[in-house]
């Protein structure tokens, strides 16, 4: 197996592994959904990033905090419910791409009343 899909293979192991603890954890205490966006190991499988988003709370240094304080528990979990040679550390991340999702829908609803509004213009203009 090539070492890019075997990185592939276990990220997606890890991911739906964690699923479930991550969702547990942010609803009890935050009570949020959460979803992890992507997962990407390094090429020595020993570091997993964890890109996760947030819907309903926008605390996130306090999200992050108690993943922090339950990063043991995950890695534990991971290591019971996967049968990985070695079990990773876990380095939880924000994934940028939803807010520059969120600038760029604003952007469009900007452009799109720009227009609409010009149009009007042109229109009264016509009468």
């Amino acid at each position: 197996m090539s070492p890019k899909r075997r990185q592939e293979k276990i990220s997606s192991l890890i991911k739906q592994s964690l699923s479930r603890p991550l969702i547990d954890i942010t609803q009890e205490s935050f009570s949020c959904l959460t979803s992890i966006t992507r997962l990407e190991m390094s090429k020595d499988l020993n570091t997993a990033y964890v890109y996760l988003s947030f819907f309903g709370n926008k605390e996130y240094h306090e999200i992050f905090k108690k993943l922090e304080e339950k990063k043991g528990h995950l890695r534990k979990y991971i290591a019971t419910h996967t049968k990985l040679k070695y079990n990773p550390q876990l380095i939880f991340l924000l994934d940028p791409s939803i807010a520059q999702e969120a600038k760029i829908d604003d952007v469009l609803d900007k452009i799109s009343k720009d227009e609409k509004l010009s149009n009007n213009f042109h229109k009264k203009q016509n009468n």
